[in-house]
């Protein structure tokens, strides 16, 4: 049995980053190698793809392609990554369409808890925006915020935008609240402060 693995390789500024998650991958076969009653007849081995660009960072290009030459060279049984959520959601798509399973760290996104279809097969091991957004829920019942809330977040719109999709749980989930106004305010590099100060003081109460 192979699993392919589609993760950066060299990139450490990703917690699902290969030198990162290399040893558990390696120690994992080994244990299941090891030990004769999990797959009888069968050797655990793996295979690597790197989803990085040239510019060392999470490509949604790199990472497809790399799924697919895989899959054509190995035929895994499944895959493991990517993390990023603009390159774990192409690779998704694919293992979906494959009816394979894809194990990824990442991939926090909302749109990643729809099962019907495309990540039907995509089980995440960390955590997920919309947990979050279910906690900012839990908090406005407790404190009973009840009007409104306002979503201040960083988002300049490269890579893989973490703050946008953080605030996205949030913004699914706030509005379960019945009567509850959500609004949102984007700031950039270089944006001008005073203006969102005001955006505060006006929106958010």
């Amino acid at each position: 049995l192979t699993l392919a693995v589609v993760l950066p390789q060299h990139n450490l500024t990703y917690p699902w980053a290969w030198p990162r998650v290399g040893p558990a991958v390696r120690l994992a076969a080994a244990a299941v190698n090891s030990r004769r009653d999990l797959l009888p007849g069968f050797t655990l081995g793996w295979v690597f793809g790197n989803s990085e660009d040239r510019h060392g960072v999470c490509s949604e290009m790199a990472a497809p392609l790399v799924a697919v030459d895989l899959r054509l060279a190995h035929q895994p049984a499944a895959f493991l990554g990517p993390g990023c959520v603009y390159s774990a959601a192409p690779v998704a798509r694919f293992t979906s369409h494959w009816q394979l399973p894809l194990v990824t760290a990442g991939a926090e996104a909302h749109g990643f808890d729809d099962k019907s279809e495309e990540f039907g097969l995509t089980t995440r091991a960390g955590p997920s925006h919309r947990k979050l957004g279910e906690l900012g829920v839990q908090l406005h019942r407790r404190f009973n915020w009840t009007r409104r809330a306002l979503l201040v977040y960083w988002d300049e719109r490269v890579d893989d935008r973490p703050y946008y999709f953080a605030a996205e749980g949030l913004y699914v989930q706030l509005p379960t609240l019945r009567n509850l106004t959500v609004m949102d305010v984007v700031f950039r590099h270089g944006g001008n402060f005073s203006f969102i100060i005001q955006e505060i003081k006006a929106k958010g109460r």
